[in-house]
């Protein structure tokens, strides 16, 4: 027999059970990020081109992700940013970015512009 406190309390705990898959969603993706933006960040310090930088980190990173990279004298920066949909087709949007910056290797500053 369900009672009428039961048939209130459904809903909420479906939204708290949904708000808890959309915040593994996030936290799973901003990780997704960190990994690329470093993977990124190691490829052009050892002076890969930065077509190559920009496809390792968006193989790492989530679908949909923007990945740049800019220099600076000696130091590398990658920052991989993308927007998720944690919830599907709810319209709601969360930006996730990461950036990590490296020191360029020995003889690699003529690789990377």
């Amino acid at each position: 027999m369900v009672t009428a406190e039961t048939a209130v309390v459904l809903p909420v705990l479906l939204l708290v059970l949904a708000a808890a898959v959309a915040a593994v969603v996030v936290v799973g993706a901003q990780l997704r990020c960190v990994d690329a933006a470093r993977e990124g960040v190691r490829a052009a310090a050892r002076g890969e081109p930065i077509a190559v930088v920009v496809e390792l980190a968006g193989r790492a990173a989530p679908d949909g992700a923007r990945v740049e990279v800019s220099t600076s004298g000696t130091t590398v920066t990658v920052t991989v940013t993308a927007a998720l949909q944690p919830l599907g087709p709810v319209p709601l949007h969360v930006p996730v970015s990461a950036t990590a910056t490296g020191l360029r290797e020995p003889g690699a500053d003529r690789a990377v512009p």
